[in-house]
């Protein structure tokens, strides 16, 4: 089975109030982690209904009792990475000890220990969030086979699926310079792109696009020249956020071959703060990706073993709002709806291939999906599919959009959730596009 799927049996509910509601999305089965300014410092922490516990305060108060030292120093690390290293059992006993911190007291002795917990909660709206950990490297996946159609059925109407997709996890090595935390601006990028005579011209990007997409960090890494079995993959997933990987899509047209994507992808990453466990999401896991008789056999190394349930039911709702609207005072309208289901390539197919050939993975690196589609119409999760499918988006003022204008704000959030199990919030990636410099 994956990594968590045996769920620690956790308490149903914590003394803190906030976490019982089951529409919250950071309910005690979850502790997502990030990284929050406290003073001039950056701690580590865990959402926690409204709140965000203070990790690091936790292990400087001597209250996380039972951990070794060398878990109690990556807990008051300024990023994650030391705690990502340790690997998977570490972060299982670091867990179960901030759920028996959390867990509604059983005793006077806990509810003693509950008060001492209570003054090192900080309410989520009033944290400054910061990069939750040092990337060092990042990979882009192409894992959706309903977005390469789409696109490639704008380039090659008769064969929108180039003949290796459905054999091999198709990625490229990303900028991780700069991957930016959610909230950042977004300069419109100048770059080439092909002129009206066919001649290239360096201007501001005129078709600059979001992509929305899920991204995993990997934990601990492989030795140089080793490889990473894909029943073991799930061991080097530390845990997954929301990420936009924005697109300059009239430079990426005239650029991308025949080395693929570059100065078109390079100028930002978005991320959202949080960093979701895969033990909090064992409960919403799924069967992986269908092959139907026409799809070819996968190759022995990415054939999984272990379990049917490689998929992940997460649902990634992209929401949208112009420079008027928000001076007109409207809500964000909400332009399409997909799910991490719908990959044709799992997680786990993607850490292995990635270490196939010897790659040494690093804690740290970031990898992601690509853009996540489905099969639907209202499932596009980029503007440059939506435009083939459905026209210009038609905004609440009368607006339209083929690609994004300078101001337009784009926000991508993602949670899971299932009948008679609390809503399990991802976070939300944001940003807002700026005019070139």
């Amino acid at each position: 089975m994956p990594r968590g799927s045996d769920a620690m049996k956790t308490p149903a509910r914590s003394w803190v109030e906030s976490a019982n509601d089951a529409a919250s999305g950071f309910p005690l089965t979850s502790l997502p982690w990030c990284v929050f300014l406290a003073g001039d410092e950056r701690h580590i922490g865990v959402g926690i209904g409204d709140s965000i516990l203070d990790v690091k305060a936790c292990a400087d108060r001597g209250l996380l009792h039972g951990l070794d030292e060398r878990l109690l120093d990556a807990c008051r690390a300024q990023q994650l990475n030391p705690l990502m290293t340790l690997g998977s059992a570490a972060w299982d006993r670091l867990r179960r000890c901030m759920t028996e911190l959390l867990a509604e007291p059983i005793n006077e002795a806990a509810e003693a220990k509950a008060r001492d917990v209570e003054a090192l909660l900080v309410k989520q709206r009033a944290a400054v969030f910061t990069m939750p950990a040092a990337i060092g490297d990042y990979t882009d996946f192409y894992a959706s086979a309903h977005h390469a159609r789409r696109v490639g059925s704008l380039f090659r109407p008769e064969n929108p699926l180039l003949p290796n997709y459905k054999w091999v996890p198709i990625g490229y090595h990303g900028r991780a310079s700069s991957i930016v935390l959610s909230g950042t601006a977004v300069r419109r990028p100048r770059g080439q792109r092909r002129g009206e005579d066919g001649r290239p011209i360096f201007v501001a990007t005129t078709a600059l696009d979001y992509e929305a997409e899920i991204g995993f960090l990997v934990g601990p890494g492989n030795a140089q020249g080793t490889t990473i079995p894909i029943a073991e993959a799930e061991r080097h997933i530390f845990g997954l956020c929301v990420v936009n990987d924005w697109s300059a899509r009239d430079m990426q047209s005239w650029e991308y071959q025949p080395l693929g994507p570059f100065l078109a992808k390079s100028f930002a990453t978005s991320i959202s703060p949080w960093i979701v466990p895969l033990e909090a999401l064992a409960p919403y896991r799924v069967p992986g990706p269908e092959r139907d008789d026409s799809d070819p056999q996968t190759l022995d190394y990415l054939q999984s073993t272990t379990t049917a349930m490689d998929g992940i039911d997460v649902s990634i709702t992209v929401a949208l709002s112009s420079e008027r609207m928000r001076a007109a005072g409207m809500e964000a309208m909400t332009v399409s709806r997909g799910n991490l289901r719908s990959l044709f390539w799992t997680l786990r197919q993607m850490v292995t291939h990635h270490a196939s050939n010897g790659c040494n993975l690093r804690s740290g690196d970031l990898m992601a999906t690509g853009t996540i589609s489905g099969a639907a119409a209202g499932s596009e999760g980029c503007l440059l599919e939506m435009r083939a499918t459905r026209g210009a988006l038609k905004l609440p003022t009368g607006e339209q959009r083929e690609f994004l204008e300078d101001g337009d704000a784009v926000t991508i959030s993602a949670s899971a959730e299932r009948e008679g199990l609390p809503r399990v919030e991802m976070g939300s990636c944001t940003g807002v596009v700026q005019a070139a410099q």
